[in-house]
């Protein structure tokens, strides 16, 4: 069987060498939907200001738990402290351990996976399932590449920090790729149209 399998495995229990199949919420095990295009799919909806934090969560536990239907709306808070802890890779970050935002899964989706194929040797969307951790794993172990560039090239302007001189000519040539997208909610957007109207 495959060594993704399947057991069972709590946050508590599980040791660095096993990949969670279920989170245990309320003393019971639920089973999530545990495959890297399943997250991608939940952290895409994290950062859509067209949804409220609240209605956000709920997206999550909805999309992550198989059976969320019949989960009790009292395990609600905790189901969210689990689902934050599977999608952090089973750390526990603290708004003192985030950092400024240096890339987009939706934006870098064409850099990020011929990034991570490298890594992992295959076309890893032609793979039909790949555990979260391992893909971002394998994200994490992405060296040069297009990718790093563009985050190196970030980060030094995100700390104001200069660029040397191929830098500023590459980001001259691919600033529409390396300036990470401010997104809009509706309302932001018929905002900026009727303003936009009133000069034409």
């Amino acid at each position: 069987e495959d060594q993704e399998s399947h057991c069972k495995i709590s946050c508590c229990e599980m040791s660095a060498w096993e990949l969670p199949q279920s989170l245990t919420v309320g003393n019971k095990d639920w089973t999530i939907r545990s495959d890297f295009r399943v997250a991608l799919d939940i952290l895409k909806y994290f950062g859509d200001p067209n949804y409220e934090e609240d209605e956000q969560w709920m997206i999550c536990l909805d999309i992550l738990f198989e059976d969320f239907a019949s989960m009790s709306p009292k395990l609600y808070q905790e189901a969210c402290g689990k689902a934050r802890w599977f999608l952090d890779l089973g750390e526990e970050k603290t708004e003192e351990t985030q950092s400024p935002a240096l890339m987009n899964w939706e934006q870098d989706a064409g850099l990020i996976i011929p990034a991570v194929n490298k890594v992992i040797g295959k076309e890893v969307r032609a793979i039909q399932y790949m555990h979260w951790w391992t893909f971002a794993g394998a994200y994490m172990e992405i060296g040069e590449s297009l990718f790093s560039q563009v985050l190196s090239i970030r980060q030094k302007k995100q700390k104001h920090q200069k660029l040397e001189k191929w830098e500023q000519e590459f980001y001259k040539k691919n600033r529409s790729m390396i300036d990470l997208k401010k997104r809009y909610s509706k309302e932001e957007k018929q905002k900026q149209k009727e303003l936009l109207a009133l000069f034409d």
